[in-house]
């Protein structure tokens, strides 16, 4: 089903990818000298998460339409027909797997331009988010100050799979520029991929690797509870996007469990820390590996509160058909808090220019 009323927030949705010569006008000079004399402007950038040509990683009728702005594309696709308000927006780029630092974070900045100038701009139904390179924390917080007033960002966005586990100490910098300034810390199902996707080597087929995502997730999240991040920065909000959801239940079972058991090695968490989860993460709905509206009742049962799923479509991926981006039977209660009050109450940006959605509206 789609959501029954206008005012939907979509949590997570995708931009294409340009070409890097549509990058070149908001590098500096010398970044542009190098790509062109390198004919580095004549590479894609694309990360394998996502290959191309993959069926996820498009629906076939939300691929590109030749003739067609990719702008009114998307108003024709993902923001008219879910009834969106506003649309959290994202650009994942292939410089964040780049070992050359300087060069990675001169094309996230430059993406973000692209992004701020080429999408937010004509569209303000989109809000963005703030591409970083994970490996060098001090770029990453200098691009975060440079577009911390631009409020139309509303988050920074990272893959699961970096070059460390978000906890470490060393990213504590980039998790206090998002306190600071308001602004979530996204951490998006993917990698860099210098390191192997599991625990035991590198995967053979996708399927594996997609699977390992909720993995990844796991270990994100006991990395950011473990380390002290919440006692460092206790408002800092997490959203997870295309994590799943239904791994939940155990994964606080079992953090509660084993922390009664050891927890004077990390005196910093003082109360269990799956209140910790429910109070700092939120997840993204869609891929929903839930298949059905009483099974999803009974897993936020489970975890203990409605408050963590946020509307998705995960335009342009593949895990649906037609409009039914929320599977059927939901009440229309729990459709309001995923698809409006949970995502107002997760990024705090929104909630300061969005106004509250009409009787009128929800008819």
């Amino acid at each position: 089903m789609k959501p029954p009323f206008k005012g939907a927030v979509d949590c997570d949705l995708h931009l294409p990818s340009p070409p890097t010569t549509a990058l070149l006008p908001y590098l500096p000079a010398y970044w542009r000298d190098q790509l062109e004399t390198r004919f580095i402007h004549k590479m894609g950038f694309q990360l394998t998460s996502y290959p191309p040509g993959s069926p996820l990683t498009c629906r076939e009728d939300w691929r590109p339409n030749k003739g067609e702005r990719p702008l009114d594309q998307l108003r024709r696709q993902a923001l008219d027909p879910f009834g969106v308000e506003i649309a959290v927006c994202s650009l994942l780029h292939g410089a964040i797997a780049l070992f050359n630092e300087d060069m990675a974070a001169a094309l996230c900045s430059a993406v973000n331009d692209f992004v701020a100038h080429e999408w937010l701009d004509p569209e303000p139904r989109l809000r963005g988010s703030i591409l970083i390179t994970g490996q060098n924390p001090d770029h990453a917080v200098a691009e975060i100050e440079r577009l911390a007033h631009d409020r139309r960002f509303v988050q920074v966005i990272l893959p699961v799979m970096g070059d460390m586990l978000p906890g470490k100490r060393q990213m504590w910098p980039i998790h206090r520029a998002c306190e600071k300034h308001g602004l979530g810390l996204a951490l998006h199902a993917g990698g860099t991929y210098r390191f192997p996707t599991t625990a035991s080597g590198w995967p053979s087929f996708q399927v594996e690797d997609y699977v390992a995502n909720s993995a990844a997730f796991e270990n994100a999240i006991v990395s950011l509870i473990s380390e002290g991040v919440f006692s460092e920065c206790p408002d800092l909000r997490v959203i997870c996007l295309e994590s799943g959801f239904g791994w939940l239940p155990t994964l606080i079972w079992r953090l509660n469990k084993e922390w009664r058991g050891i927890r004077q090695e990390v005196p910093w968490i003082t109360r269990p820390p799956g209140d910790i989860l429910r109070e700092r993460f939120r997840f993204t709905l869609q891929p929903v590996e839930v298949p059905t509206a009483a099974l999803i009742e009974r897993t936020l049962e489970h975890i203990g509160s409605d408050e963590l799923l946020l509307f998705s479509t995960d335009y342009p991926h593949a895990h649906f058909e037609g409009e039914e981006a929320l599977p059927d039977g939901i009440s229309e209660a729990l459709i309001r808090k995923i698809a409006r009050d949970n995502p107002l109450a997760s990024y705090p940006r929104l909630a300061r220019t969005l106004q509250p959605v009409t009787a009128e509206q929800r008819s």
